[in-house]
C-alpha cells in the first residue's frame, strides 16, 4: 500500500486504524523477527491520512522492546504539511501516503523478535484522519 516492495525489504506490514479515529489508548503494534545482525538498515515508518486530517504534524510514542527484554521509549514528531497547508503524501482525492525514514544506519544488535508500538500523541483522545500506519525495513 505504502512502500514498495524491494528485494532488500526485510520487513513491510501496514495496520489500519479502525474508522480512522485512533484513540489515545490504542496501541499499534508490530512484532518483527530479526535474523541478520550483521547488515545495515533504515526503518520508516509509513502513514496514510486523509485531507481532512486537522494537523500539520503528528507525533508519536515508539515504545521498543528488544529481544533480551530490555525496552526504550521515543517521542518523535513529523511533519505532514507545509505552512500553507500543501500536504507533502502522495496520493490523489482525499487519501495521502507518506513514507519517513524514521532511522537510517541501524544495525540490530541482536537476533530474535523485536516488538515496536506506536501510540498517538497528540493531546487529543480520539485523532481522526489517521487510516493506516506502518514500518518498512530495509537493507541499505
Amino acid at each position: 500500500m505504502l512502500a514498495s516492495c524491494n528485494l532488500n525489504t526485510v520487513y513491510n506490514y501496514n495496520k489500519t486504524i479502525p474508522e480512522s479515529v485512533w484513540n489515545q489508548d490504542a496501541v499499534v503494534r508490530f512484532d518483527v523477527e530479526i535474523t541478520d545482525t550483521s547488515s545495515i538498515f533504515d526503518f520508516y515508518l509509513t502513514l496514510r491520512h486523509t485531507t481532512d486530517y486537522k494537523y500539520n504534524n503528528v507525533y508519536f510514542f515508539i515504545n521498543t522492546t528488544f529481544p533480551d527484554g530490555k525496552m526504550a521509549r521515543d517521542t518523535v514528531e513529523f511533519i505532514l504539511a507545509d505552512k500553507k497547508g500543501k500536504w507533502y503524501g502522495k496520493g490523489f482525492g482525499r487519501m495521502k501516503d507518506l513514507k519517513i525514514l524514521l532511522k537510517k544506519g541501524l544495525r540490530f544488535q541482536h537476533g530474535g523478535v523485536y516488538l515496536f508500538e506506536f501510540e498517538q500523541a497528540m493531546r487529543v483522545k480520539n485523532l481522526t484522519g489517521i487510516t493506516d500506519l506502518g514500518i518498512s525495513i530495509e537493507k541499505e
